[in-house]
C-alpha cells in the first residue's frame, strides 16, 4: 500500500470547555501550564499528612498491649522469672488508660493530625522503653518492639515527624544500654551481659529503626504518588469522554430536530398563503423564517465531521487520526509536523474506534516532540494483518538516560531547568505516566527510545481486534 503523508494543516479552533492536559517532564523537563495545573503537590503526597485514623492507632496499640502483658504473664507463670511485675503491669496500666482515654475522647473515623498522631506515637515510645527498662534494657530481646512506632509513623505521618519518632527512639535504645534493672531470671541465678554487648544490641537497633522505616517510608511514598496520578488520570479521562458524549449529543439532536422543523416550515407556508390578514401574513413568514434559521444551525453542527452522526462519530480512519493528533500543532514556529500512513501490501487499511483515551495521548506525545524537536516531527500510522502502530518521532537531542528509565512514571524530575525547551517548561512526569496509563487502558503496548543518531520515538502498538472497527 502506498504511503500517504499528511502535513499539518491549520491549527484547530480550542473548542469550548475543552481542557486538555499537555506531556509533563518529558525528554527531561516539563509540559505545558495546564499539566502543571493539573499536577498534585507530590511533597505533600511524600508526607503523607492525614493518614492515620484513631482507630487504628488505638486497635494497634491495643495489640501491644495485649503481647505484653501475655509475656510478662508467662514470664511469672510459666518460665518463673523474677521480675519487679508490680510496676510492669503499672506501666502496662497507663498505656491502657492512655488508650481508653483516645479511644472515647474521639470518634474511630477521625483522622490524626501529624502533630497529634506523632505525640500518640511517642507516648507508645516512652512506654514500651519503660517496660523494657524495668525489664533488662537493650538485654531484653523484646527491645525491638522500639521499631513498631517508627515504622507505622514512617507509613502515614510527615518525614518531620517520622524523623523526630526514630531520634527519640533511637536515643531511648541508647540509655537502655546504660540504664536499666537486671534481666529477668529464674530465683537464684543471675543472667551477666557485658556492656559491649548491651550497647551493640542498642546500635543494632538503632540500625533496624533506620532501614525498616527507610523502607516502609520509600513504599509509601510511591504508593501515594501512583494514587495521587490515577486520580488525575481519571479525571483527564472524564473530561475527555463528557466531550465525546456532548459531540454524540449534538449529532442526536441535529438529527432529531430536522423532522419538526420541517413540519413548522410546511405549516407556516401554508397559514402564510391561507392568511386572513397581513398581520398574520407577517407572524406565519417570520415563523417560516425563524425555522429556517434553526435548520441552519442544525446543518452547521453537522459539518463538523466528528459530530455528522453517531456511526461516523465512533470511528475513524488511521489518516483521520494523525490528521486529527497534528493539527493542533501545525503553528509552531520552526517545526514542520507531518504524518505517514503506511501499511502491509494486500491488507485493507482499518477503521478504528474513536476514543479520547488514544486521540489525548497521542496529541499529548506529539506536543512534547514539537517542543523538543530541532525542525521536524514525524508521526507514523502502520499497519498489517495483526496490529497497527502509531509512532511520534523527533529530532531534537532525546531522552536523557536519567530520565528515559522512568517515563511513564510519576516522578519529580531532578533537572533545575529545561534548556532546550521551546516552552521552558518543567514538570514531574505525569504528563507521559496519564498518556501511557491511557493507552495501555485501550490495550497499546507503549515504548519510548531514543533514535539514532538522535532525537525521541514513542510508540504505540495494538492488537487490530481491540481499537479496529468490524467491517458491517
Amino acid at each position: 500500500m502506498a504511503n500517504v503523508r499528511t502535513p499539518a494543516a491549520a491549527a484547530l479552533k480550542p473548542v469550548a470547555g475543552l481542557d486538555r492536559t499537555p506531556s509533563a517532564a518529558t525528554q527531561g523537563h516539563g509540559g505545558g501550564p495546564e499539566a502543571e495545573r493539573l499536577q498534585p503537590d507530590w511533597g505533600e503526597a511524600a508526607d503523607h499528612r492525614g493518614r492515620l485514623r484513631v482507630r487504628t492507632l488505638v486497635t494497634q496499640r491495643w495489640v501491644v498491649l495485649a503481647g505484653e502483658t501475655l509475656l510478662l504473664v508467662a514470664s511469672d507463670l510459666w518460665l518463673q522469672f523474677r521480675a519487679p511485675y508490680p510496676l510492669c503491669f503499672g506501666v502496662i496500666g497507663v498505656g491502657a488508660w492512655i488508650n481508653l482515654l483516645t479511644s472515647v475522647a474521639s470518634p474511630g473515623q477521625r483522622t490524626l493530625g501529624d502533630l497529634e498522631a506523632g505525640g500518640q506515637l511517642a507516648v507508645d515510645i516512652l512506654q514500651i522503653a519503660a517496660l523494657m527498662f524495668l525489664t533488662g534494657g537493650t538485654g531484653n530481646p523484646f527491645v525491638l518492639l522500639l521499631i513498631a512506632p517508627v515504622t507505622l509513623a514512617a507509613a502515614t505521618l510527615s518525614r518531620r515527624c517520622t524523623l523526630a519518632l526514630a531520634m527519640l527512639a533511637s536515643a531511648a535504645s541508647l540509655l537502655l544500654a546504660f540504664f536499666s534493672l537486671p534481666l529477668p531470671a529464674v530465683a537464684g541465678a543471675e543472667v551477666q551481659i557485658s556492656r559491649s554487648y548491651l550497647v551493640a544490641s542498642a546500635i543494632a537497633n538503632i540500625a533496624g529503626i533506620a532501614l525498616i522505616a527507610g523502607y516502609v517510608r520509600q513504599a509509601a511514598v510511591e504508593a501515594a504518588r501512583m494514587a495521587l496520578a490515577l486520580d488525575v488520570t481519571q479525571t483527564v479521562l472524564s473530561r475527555e469522554q463528557r466531550l465525546s458524549a456532548l459531540g454524540a449529543l449534538a449529532a442526536a439532536a441535529a438529527h432529531e430536530l430536522g423532522t419538526p422543523l420541517a413540519t413548522i416550515a410546511i405549516v407556516a407556508k401554508e397559514m402564510a398563503r391561507e392568511a386572513p390578514t397581513d398581520a398574520v401574513k407577517d407572524d406565519a413568514e417570520l415563523l417560516m423564517a425563524q425555522a429556517q434559521r434553526c435548520r441552519e444551525i442544525l446543518a452547521q453542527l453537522t459539518k463538523t465531521p466528528d459530530k455528522a452522526s453517531d456511526e461516523v462519530h465512533e470511528r475513524l480512519s488511521l489518516r483521520q487520526l494523525v490528521q486529527e493528533v497534528i493539527e493542533p500543532h501545525a503553528g509552531v514556529k520552526d517545526v514542520r509536523v507531518e504524518a505517514i500512513v503506511t501499511g502491509q501490501p494486500g491488507v485493507r487499511a482499518p477503521d478504528i474506534r474513536r476514543m479520547p483515551e488514544i486521540i489525548h495521548a497521542l496529541t499529548s506525545f506529539v506536543e512534547n516532540a514539537v517542543d523538543f524537536a530541532a525542525a521536524e516531527v514525524l508521526v507514523t500510522a502502520r499497519f498489517d494483518a495483526e496490529t497497527i502502530s502509531v509512532e511520534v518521532r523527533d529530532d531534537g537531542p532525546g531522552f536523557a538516560p536519567d530520565i528515559l528509565v522512568k517515563l511513564g512514571e510519576p516522578y519529580v524530575t531532578s533537572r533545575p531547568g529545561a534548556e532546550g525547551s521551546r516552552t521552558g517548561h518543567i514538570g514531574m512526569g505525569l504528563g507521559f505516566f496519564i498518556s501511557k496509563t491511557l493507552l495501555e487502558r485501550t490495550g497499546a503496548v507503549v515504548t519510548f527510545q531514543n533514535g539514532r543518531p538522535r532525537g525521541a520515538i514513542v510508540s504505540a502498538r495494538w492488537p487490530r481486534s481491540r481499537i479496529e472497527v468490524p467491517e458491517a
